[in-house]
């Protein structure tokens, strides 16, 4: 049955509620039509026989920055100062510390600017706990990493991000932890991911049974904003289907600027797809096209270069593959590549028949040195590092740890001391590889039309986690990346030592 008094109740509570932060910070937090009708009125106006809530468990997924956890967070303070549940526990969950405190953060200052629940608690913020002595009870914030840690009793559990999460243990943990509440609520709320083995995967796919009718589950209430298959996702009229706060406190300004850069990056279709339109999509994708590699200069006078400011990077291969050194020369508002390409000369025959491309008349062009033996030799390309460094003003050298310990260790020894390692993980190459992709879409990139270079580009997939960082996928690619590695890792010292671009222009957007 329907009560909508006990709708009415949830809506007036929260509705007394402020935004922290943003242009309608310090204003009361008025539902729009849709986060009543769709989730409040449903979710607490829906009552069994007995008076307790039907719905145990509610999947929100949304698209970024419609307001999930701002509703998420009015919904945990509901729970621990207006749901009269006695030694009530309530937790905002996520994979990590940080993404865990989102939702706990913005309910925290929401008890701050509300003076009658800012006298009936107290707010621990060293703890990321809030305690409600009047019933006992209290709202924490809780991370995958003390998953381990058992005895919980819930009786609301705010789930953020789930896509996030690396495995299902803190979700099974706290899930099955209500089973003693009268009325618990299980609140997961997401955008789509990609991981087709995710716990989130298997929420949704349930979600979509009970939506079709093929599964009847009464205590499951799904609410999903997501564009179909069918659909057409450079269309604005699908923009405003899935985004339902786009006009109101959502920019379609912001979605039009990335659409933009999307239509021409495949990497960042997935990301437009994935987290503005909540279509799940694969981990894995073909970078830029090869036609905006090509529109890039290809020219310039290699005397011109002598005695300028370069930033080099080292991609060591196993020995019978190709390596690559590369030097990244600031000019102006361009950035010029100058590689270099080492491949052994026993093996050339092999390479050529099993990568299909024309190691010799690369090498007879000058665009690879072919090494003596049947392994790269590492003399030769500390030779001509070596060379480089007194001819050019190289500022740096980035190698990844991999197989480079040698050869960092004698050019350190040799008197060269700015050797700087760089880890392959997200961390470390998202800023760099979104960096050089803005520089082939700007055509800012001259990369001398070495054929070698354009190859190894034309092979590169890009590999994206959850919150829309990138990195090349060594792994999936199709044959060789290693001269785009050792680009990447190169213009990370042209950032790190000039800051070229604005870090909106390589970081994903993180709301709070």
């Amino acid at each position: 049955m329907y009560d909508n008094v006990a709708a009415q109740k949830v809506k007036k509570f929260i509705q007394k509620l402020k935004h922290t932060t943003g242009q309608y910070a310090g204003q009361n937090f008025i539902l729009q039509d849709w986060q009543f009708e769709k989730i409040i009125k449903p979710l607490y106006g829906t009552l069994n026989k007995d008076g307790t809530r039907q719905y145990r468990t509610c999947l929100v997924m949304l698209p970024r920055k419609n307001g999930k956890s701002t509703l998420a967070a009015s919904i945990a303070l509901y729970h621990l100062f207006a749901d009269h549940e006695m030694g009530g526990q309530i937790y905002s969950a996520a994979a990590d510390r940080d993404q865990a405190s989102l939702v706990f953060n913005e309910a925290a200052q929401m008890v701050r600017t509300n003076a009658f629940l800012n006298a009936r608690c107290k707010i621990i913020d060293s703890q990321k706990r809030i305690v409600n002595y009047r019933t006992n009870s209290f709202y924490r914030a809780i991370s995958a990493d003390v998953a381990s840690a058992h005895g919980y009793n819930a009786s609301c559990v705010i789930y953020d991000e789930l896509h996030a999460a690396a495995n299902r243990e803190l979700f099974d943990v706290l899930s099955t932890s209500m089973g003693a509440r009268s009325q618990p609520l299980l609140f997961i709320i997401s955008t789509a991911g990609y991981d087709r083995n995710s716990i989130l995967w298997e929420q949704y796919g349930y979600a979509k049974k009970i939506i079709k009718g093929i599964v009847k589950d009464k205590t499951f209430l799904p609410v999903i904003y997501e564009a179909g298959e069918k659909d057409n996702w450079e269309d604005e009229k699908v923009w405003s289907r899935v985004n339902p706060a786009l006009g109101t406190f959502r920019k379609i300004e912001e979605m039009r600027s990335l659409f933009n850069k999307a239509k021409e990056t495949p990497a960042l279709q997935n990301t437009f797809k994935r987290l503005y339109l909540d279509v799940w999509t694969s981990q894995e994708t073909r970078w830029i096209d090869i036609s905006k590699w090509d529109s890039c200069p290809g020219k310039y006078d290699l005397k011109q270069l002598e005695g300028q400011i370069c930033y080099g990077a080292l991609d060591l291969s196993a020995t019978t593959d190709l390596t690559a050194f590369v030097l990244v020369f600031p000019k102006d508002d361009k950035r010029i590549a100058l590689p270099f390409f080492f491949i052994p000369k026993e093996r050339m025959a092999e390479k050529i028949k099993v990568d299909r491309v024309d190691y010799d008349l690369w090498e007879k062009q000058g665009y690879v040195i072919a090494t003596e033996g049947n392994v790269v030799d590492y003399e030769m390309v500390k030779k001509i590092i070596t060379e480089a460094l007194g001819r050019y003003q190289v500022q740096s050298i980035a190698y990844d740890r991999w197989n480079a310990t040698k050869l960092v260790q004698d050019l350190i020894a040799d008197g060269y001391e700015h050797m700087i390692p760089i880890g392959q993980g997200y961390q470390s190459m998202n800023a760099p590889t979104k960096y050089l992709e803005t520089l082939i879409l700007d055509r800012k990139l001259n990369h001398g039309s070495n054929p070698v270079l354009r190859w190894n580009f034309d092979n590169v997939m890009i590999l994206q986690d959850p919150a829309g960082n990138i990195k090349p996928n060594k792994g999936k690619s199709k044959q060789r990346i290693d001269g785009i590695v050792a680009l990447i890792m190169a213009l990370d010292g042209v950032m790190r030592n000039e800051q070229p671009v604005s870090m909106y222009e390589t970081e994903t957007v993180k709301v709070f």
